[in-house]
């Protein structure tokens, strides 16, 4: 049996979920347009909203397209409908990430997942500092699983891995600092004072370690402009990384995908999360994330979790900005 096709009441439910998936400094690189039978969307990238100076070859871009599309395809389990997706599927059109095959309805024995559609919203990156309890090896088991449904590997790093990345990391996050044009490159995408519809806002820089034992980032230089109180972050935070085989566009999405299943079940499990991309940004550094002795795997994502506040929400972009409705009425007949 094959369902109806979308309707705008779909349309938009679907846009609004992939639309509140995280992005490189909120830049909500993405656009979505139904597929030409309307029992489809197409993802696609939006190079305007482009970081090139931090992020010149697009990895960062097709993660956070990779994450809109897996918010996609909660909201269409939603909805009742089954998802099929191909990525990167025309060659010969780079900005199509994503097609998704929303025309046959859910198997009435999918996978007993918990509601991660309802978690969508609540999803926030947290720059606080987190409590020193540990997330239950349970938990973390879940997270794993979550990522490996998605063809990625989510490593939760022992002591010494943790501390060997932080070390990357806090490398990395100095030489950002000394970059005058990825400075003005992320200050770009601040809006500390108006209200705005994508970009990092006030509320959601966060503090900086005072004990400098976990090297947040810093989007308004150093010293921090304006100036906010240091605190004092977990003894020795959690850290997971996530990586792929392969190091293509694909891959890349894949790698998204997996970020935004585990980042949802963790927020369903009462986790918080926050994103520690500056030794990705870096060729060098990004290539010794990976543990030697875990083979030649290549890590995207560096994540830390744990117990703490919530994070401050960041606004989104209207629905209109982001779902290309041009001919869905000629095609549907629907007003």
């Amino acid at each position: 049996m094959t369902d109806p096709i979308l309707t705008l009441a779909d349309l938009r439910l679907l846009a609004t979920a992939g639309g509140a998936a995280p992005s490189v400094c909120n830049s909500q690189p993405w656009r979505f347009r139904p597929a030409p039978d309307l029992r489809g969307l197409l993802v696609y990238s939006d190079p305007g909203r482009a970081v090139p100076v931090s992020d010149p070859d697009g990895r960062a871009l097709h993660l956070s397209v990779g994450a809109a599309v897996f918010n996609l395809r909660t909201a269409a389990r939603h909805l009742g409908r089954h998802v099929s997706v191909r990525l990167r599927p025309d060659p010969a059109e780079p900005r199509l990430c994503a097609a998704l095959d929303l025309s046959a309805p859910s198997p009435a024995d999918g996978p007993d997942l918990p509601d991660l559609y309802a978690a969508i919203p609540h999803r926030h990156s947290s720059r606080q500092p987190f409590t020193n309890r540990d997330v239950p090896e349970a938990v973390t088991g879940e997270l794993i699983e979550a990522a490996a449904a998605e063809g990625v590997v989510l490593t939760v790093l022992e002591e010494a891995g943790v501390r060997r990345v932080l070390a990357l990391t806090a490398e990395a996050e100095e030489r950002i600092a000394e970059d005058v044009a990825r400075q003005a490159e992320t200050r770009s995408w601040l809006r500390l004072e108006a209200p705005a519809s994508d970009g990092i806002p006030a509320a959601a820089l966060g503090p900086l370690d005072h004990d400098a034992r976990v090297p947040m980032r810093s989007f308004t230089g150093r010293p921090p402009q304006p100036a906010m109180p240091a605190q004092r972050f977990e003894a020795l935070p959690q850290v997971a990384v996530i990586s792929t085989d392969a190091d293509r566009p694909a891959d890349w999405l894949r790698a998204g995908q997996a970020m935004e299943r585990a980042w949802l079940l963790a927020t369903v499990r009462g986790i918080r999360a926050n994103v520690l991309h500056q030794a990705v940004e870096w060729p060098d550094t990004r290539w010794r994330l990976r543990d030697p002795a875990g083979g030649p795997g290549h890590v995207q994502l560096v994540m830390r979790l744990g117990y703490g506040p919530p994070g401050a929400p960041t606004s989104r972009r209207p629905v209109e900005e982001i779902l290309d409705l041009s001919g869905y009425q000629r095609i549907s007949g629907e007003v």
